[in-house]
């Protein structure tokens, strides 16, 4: 299977959240299957099945979470040096040329991007087109609301 990439920061995300899962959530929910449990009929046992599905949902997401973790090709971006292009884990400082507005990117994983935190997904349509271009360059990108023209102001890795 293709590996995917995914920043140091995501993945230490998704280790914090994979460890709450097995250490606290998990130990939490089979105590209160437990619990229910003891109340006796399980068929008509609204706190049982709401834990079980609860259950279900942990184990879910834990496996979801290895799968990424073992398929991640993980990249630590401040130890990148790309010599002034942009790349998988860039920070990108934009000037949108149409609205003369500054904007920042860093282009991430799939898994990790955030629009409200500035976190671009490597796949999108400006990633791609920022891919490989250097401080200076400028850009259009067609999108559906028009076209846009940026010029890249600064590329860092942090």
């Amino acid at each position: 299977m293709q590996k995917t990439p995914m920043t140091l920061a995501g993945a230490e995300k998704l280790r914090a959240e994979l460890q709450e899962l097995k250490s606290v959530k998990r130990p939490a929910v089979i105590q209160a299957i437990a619990e229910a449990r003891a109340h006796g009929d399980l068929k008509e046992n609204a706190e049982y099945h709401a834990a079980r599905e609860q259950q279900g949902f942990i184990e879910g997401r834990i496996k979801e979470i290895e799968a990424k973790l073992s398929h991640a090709q993980i990249i630590d971006v401040a130890s990148l040096d790309a010599g002034g292009k942009v790349v998988f884990g860039a920070t990108v400082v934009l000037l949108d040329l149409n609205t003369d507005e500054e904007k920042t990117y860093q282009i991430v994983g799939e898994d990790e991007a955030d629009l409200k935190h500035n976190k671009i997904s490597v796949t999108s349509p400006i990633a791609r087109a920022l891919i490989g271009k250097e401080e200076g360059d400028e850009v259009t990108l067609q999108a559906p609301g028009g076209t846009h023209e940026f010029e890249i102001l600064e590329v860092r890795y942090e």
